[in-house]
Order: C-alpha cells, then structure tokens, then sequence
C-alpha cells in the first residue's frame, strides 16, 4: 500500500464520518491510529512513519479547513494520553510532560505532535467524534453516549476502520420533550 492509497482512504473516512457527525467548529476529533496494522502487521509490531504521514495528511487538512481540532491517541506505552493543541483544551486542564516517540506513544501521535502548533500531552479527553484505525480503542476518549457510525470506508490499508460520533445524554424520561438537532437523529418516537 503506497503513501497515496493511505492517504486517499484516510480522506474518504474522514469525510464520510463529518457528514454524519455534524461538527462545528471548536469541536475535537480524536485518532488512534496504529501504522503497524494499516502495514500489515501487528498492533506495536512494525510502526511507519511513512503511514502516519499518510493518514495524517488525509485527515488534518479536512478537520484543520472546518476549525475541528484534532486530538492522536498515544499507544499503551503512554497510557493512550491525547496529544492536541493546547488551544483545544479547556482552562485548568493539567497537562502532562511527555513527547511521543515511534516506540512510546506511536508514530501517528508522534506525526501530529510533530506538526501540531502548540502541542501538549493528556490524560483524557472528551471528544464530540473518533475514528479507530487497527483497533486501537478509542472509547475512553470519546464522550459519554458514543453513536457508532458505519462508513463505506472499512478499511486504511490493511487496518479496520471503526467510527463514531457522540451526542448528548437523554435525560427525563416519558415526560421529556429532546432536541432532535442536538441527537443527531437518534429520537425514537
């Protein structure tokens, strides 16, 4: 698979997932991403910078033109912090003193510190919409009603490609009338 194909089937994920998910702008979007299995090989088992170039250049320019942070998923070895732009981040967050490195954080998070203007390392976040690329588990850092979105796009290179997008909490019960915008559609009625 070429730096191109990557790169194409990161776009097209992407755009597939923004037209459901409905973001604005402020919003994050959050990335775990293991080169290792868009290449083939094992999750940690064979990172390439070449493809988290790739996936990162399918990607930030589309979140980066609607004003839509975007937020990389570490890899174990750093407990999955985020990596993000500090401009991102709500005041009083604490942030943590780290640099990703291609075996310590991974090499997708590595690409968007790299490339990030201000770049800082969290624990957490809570982001409005992710997209896991080879199984990386992104659940942790999405809020907390997570809608999964199903894409065209299955797959990035030899990598699964899961989605999804969040929405506000329903509270009240029978009685309770819900912002069928905010929902993103998900009102039964």
């Amino acid at each position: 698979m070429t730096y191109e194909e990557i790169k194409k089937q990161a776009n097209e994920a992407v755009n597939e997932l923004l037209k459901v998910a409905r973001l604005k702008k402020g919003d994050i979007f959050v990335i775990g991403c293991s080169s290792s299995e868009i290449k083939g090989a094992n999750i940690g088992k064979g990172s390439d910078v070449d493809a988290a170039k790739a996936v990162y250049d399918g990607i930030y320019p589309v979140l980066s033109e609607k004003g839509v942070y975007l937020a990389a998923q570490c890899c174990e070895h750093l407990n999955r912090a985020i990596i993000v732009e500090r401009a991102a981040l709500l005041p009083g967050t604490e942030i943590c003193n780290v640099v990703p490195q291609l075996h310590a954080g991974g090499s997708f998070a590595m690409t968007v510190y790299q490339n990030a203007a201000d770049p800082v390392a969290v624990e957490e976040i809570k982001a409005d919409a992710g997209m896991d690329i080879g199984d990386t588990l992104i659940g942790m850092h999405l809020k907390h009603v997570a809608v999964p979105v199903r894409i065209a796009t299955k797959h990035i290179g030899e990598a699964n490609v899961v989605c999804a997008r969040t929405r506000p909490k329903f509270i009240g019960g029978s009685r309770a009338v819900y912002d069928d915008v905010l929902s993103g559609g998900d009102i039964k009625r």
